[in-house]
């Protein structure tokens, strides 16, 4: 972990300030699915947990009505809350993420012949191939702006000429996070995240609002819809432009 004096004076697209981002993903691997699942200092009473529970069904059901078929490329996969999801559909699915803490919890919770996992930090690795269906969910929004463009060009290159895209992301929502923590600003890009024993990182987090999300992509040669459920996600479909 990069000492706070040091990691102040880093810009956020630097390698040493994204290698702390998976840093702090590898330390939180263990209790990451406290924040999905609304238990321990993520549980923000019986209304807000609802509202929170009704948002991830308008996601499921959107993700069901996409239907992801074929080989999906999951990037960022993390403990595998989706990748469960996406097994329903796929007929293979290839999950990459940067944090072998959280590729061992995914295999573990799917056990699965399906998923072929891969370790690779996403900023560095090339797609070995093209696939159906690209998944990501709750990662664009760590991606710096700077960065933006070429993320977006390899997830280009690793979608098949007919092929679509799928992925969910954050709203900037005060009861989103922990009960125990204030979220910056939205505008801010950069967010300070604690681990349940105190130990404290900053992660990018850029929060999109639908339509801005939209238009950049449009620019990029995108044609996706992007849009909002009822409190704490967006989410977004498309594919580029033919």
């Amino acid at each position: 972990m990069i000492p706070l004096e040091q990691r102040t004076s880093l810009t956020i697209d630097s390698d040493a300030f994204l290698q702390d981002q998976i840093a702090y993903y590898r330390a939180r691997a263990g209790e990451y699915d406290e924040w999905f699942l609304r238990q321990g200092r993520y549980d923000r009473g019986a209304a807000d947990n609802a509202r929170w529970f009704a948002d991830v069904a308008q996601l499921r059901q959107s993700l069901e009505t996409f239907r992801p078929t074929g080989h999906i490329l999951e990037l960022a996969c993390g403990t595998g809350l989706w990748t469960e999801q996406l097994l329903r559909y796929a007929d293979q699915i290839t999950a990459v993420d940067a944090a072998p803490e959280v590729l061992a919890l995914n295999r573990q919770r799917l056990q699965a012949a399906r998923v072929h996992y891969l370790q690779a930090d996403l900023f560095q690795w090339r797609p070995p191939q093209r696939y159906d269906v690209i998944f990501f969910s709750f990662w664009l929004s760590h991606v710096p702006a700077q960065r933006f463009a070429d993320f977006w060009q390899m997830v280009d290159k690793a979608l098949a000429p007919d092929g679509r895209v799928f992925f969910i992301d954050s709203r900037h929502v005060a009861s989103s996070t922990a009960a125990d923590h204030q979220l910056e600003p939205a505008a801010a890009q950069v967010q300070e995240r604690r681990l349940n024993d105190g130990r404290s990182y900053q992660i990018v987090k850029i929060f999109y609002e639908p339509a801005e999300l939209q238009q950049a992509l449009a620019a990029l040669g995108w044609r996706v819809d992007v849009a909002r459920t009822e409190t704490y996600f967006i989410y977004g479909q498309g594919a580029r432009v033919q």
